[in-house]
This record gives C-alpha cells, sequence and structure tokens, in this order.
C-alpha cells in the first residue's frame, strides 16, 4: 500500500519506521530536514511538499502540533492532491471540535476519514506498541484498522468522528492527575520515615495502585525503568501534558463537564512548565 506519512516528529517518525517494516511504501514529508533524512533512512521516499507526498497513496497519516496545523494541512494540502478515495488517519492530538469539522470536509470531498491519536509515547512508537483511539464511521475505522496495527498493540474504535480525541484527552488527564497523586503519596511516604521502595512493594500491591505507580513511577531507582532513572529525560514531556491538560479543560467547558481535580492538574503544570517544559511529566515530583 502507498502510504504519505506527513509529519516526522518524535513520535511520527518511529511510526513512519514501522510502516515502511510492515512492507508498506511509504511517502513522507517534514519542514524539518533532520526529520526527512531520518526518514530516508528508514527507507521511506521523501518529498519537497505534503501535497506531493500524497499524490497517488492510498492512504495518508498525519501527526502534526495542533489542530490549526492539521486543518490547514488536511484541507490544503491533502484534499484534491491524495486520489479521491484514499483514507485519511490523523494521528494528532487536536481540539474534539476541529477534529469533527475536518472529517466532515473529507467525507463530503470523497474521502474516509478518522481521528486516531496515541498513548504511549515515544518509546512506543519506535517499537510499534502505541494505542490508537479511533473516531469515525465503522467504514472508515476499518480501513484504517490495518494500518493503523502495523504500528500500535492496541486498535479501539471509540465511535463517531472526534471521539479519538475525546477518549485520548479523558485519558491524559486522569494520567495527570494520577501522576501528582502518586508523587503526593511518595513524598508524604518520605516524610514520614517510609522507605520509597518499601512504599511501592505495598502500594503497587494494595489499593493505592495505578499505572503512574507501577509502570512509570516518579522516584529514582523504584520499581522498573523510568524517565526518573535518567534524570527525567524523554519519555512523555510536561510541555505535551500541558497541552493535552488545557485541550481537555477546553472540552469540559464546552461540554459543561465538572472537572475540579483536572482543573487543579492544568494549573501546577503550568506552573511547573514555565522552567521545565522539555522534562517528563512526571519530574513534577520536583516541585512537592
Amino acid at each position: 500500500m502507498k502510504i504519505a506519512f506527513i509529519g516526522l516528529g518524535n513520535m511520527g517518525g518511529g511510526m513512519a519506521a514501522n510502516l515502511v517494516k510492515a512492507g508498506h511504501e511509504v511517502r513522507a514529508f517534514d519542514l524539518s530536514e533532520a526529520a526527512i533524512a531520518a526518514a530516508k533512512e528508514h527507507g521511506c521516499a521523501t518529498f519537497a511538499s505534503a501535497a506531493e507526498a500524497c499524490e497517488g497513496a492510498d492512504a495518508v497519516v498525519s501527526m502534526l502540533p495542533n489542530g490549526a496545523i492539521v486543518k490547514s494541512v488536511i484541507t490544503g494540502d491533502v484534499i484534491g492532491k491524495a486520489p479521491k478515495g484514499a483514507v485519511l488517519l490523523d494521528c494528532s492530538t487536536i481540539d474534539v471540535a476541529t477534529a469533527r469539522e475536518v472529517s466532515l470536509f473529507s467525507q463530503s470531498a470523497g474521502y474516509d476519514m478518522v481521528d486516531a491519536p496515541v498513548s504511549g509515547g515515544i518509546a512506543a512508537a519506535n517499537a510499534g506498541t502505541l494505542t490508537f483511539m479511533v473516531g469515525g464511521t465503522e467504514k472508515a475505522f476499518k480501513r484504517a484498522e490495518e494500518i493503523l496495527k502495523c504500528m500500535g498493540k492496541a486498535v479501539i474504535h471509540a465511535g463517531q468522528a472526534g471521539n479519538g480525541q475525546a477518549a485520548k484527552i479523558c485519558n491524559n488527564m486522569l494520567l495527570a492527575i494520577h501522576m501528582i497523586g502518586t508523587c503526593e503519596a511518595f513524598q508524604m511516604a518520605g516524610k514520614l520515615g517510609l522507605d520509597p521502595q518499601t512504599f511501592f512493594d505495598i502500594s503497587s500491591v494494595s489499593s493505592g495502585q495505578c499505572w503512574s505507580m507501577t509502570s512509570y513511577c516518579p522516584v529514582p531507582g523504584v520499581g522498573p525503568t523510568t524517565p526518573a532513572d535518567n534524570q527525567y529525560q524523554g519519555g512523555f514531556a510536561t510541555a505535551l501534558m500541558l497541552k493535552d491538560l488545557r485541550l481537555a479543560m477546553e472540552a469540559a467547558k464546552a461540554s459543561g463537564a465538572a472537572t475540579p481535580l483536572g482543573s487543579h492538574a492544568r494549573e501546577l503544570y503550568e506552573a511547573f512548565a514555565v522552567d521545565n517544559g522539555a522534562l517528563d511529566f512526571s519530574a513534577i515530583i520536583k516541585t512537592l
């Protein structure tokens, strides 16, 4: 299958490489020369523009920074350039309203489209073990599923267009809340004289257990290896967590949902991101 891939950053580069490994012909584009060079090394054909990459493609995958860019690229560089009938897969994390608007526009122009944001981070993108939360029609999902399976361990249909984005921001809001709570618990345990490893051994098999505790512990040297063991480098950047929390709060306001803990998590990450945006989001333990 000929697949155009637009956006070869930290996540997109690994995802495109996995499509090549799966035997697809990947036609790649990014504004970064370094990203283009890396894509070539992984076996992608590269192009001078998104529009050129889309020519003759059976599918178009995009992994872009925000909703405005997604809308601009899909409406200006993909629609009318990719053959009518191609399936479009936007794996960016953007606001629900824009995802639905772009999907409706694409459908009216003769394209199937899904919003398919990811969970898993850079390591999972490189390893092909991402989780995809997919919004779109049943037909569009079935067409996209075989492509997404080349890049992930789980592909889940969340319902109508935009529901993939809804699932992503709800999930990451919960993750932020859990991480802050996990950090608070470890800090308090330490002040009460409890060894961090001992607290981990107890809480990881008790009612306080959560993913932030057992799989992504914010304390160096405790539990599986995490960014905490690498001075909080790599992983999921604080700036990206803050982006997702802001999207979640926009969606909460628009839908009338009550999210007091989500709102407080956003406030804490906004303050932390001022000087620490590049650090993994678990580094917020430093502030407690």
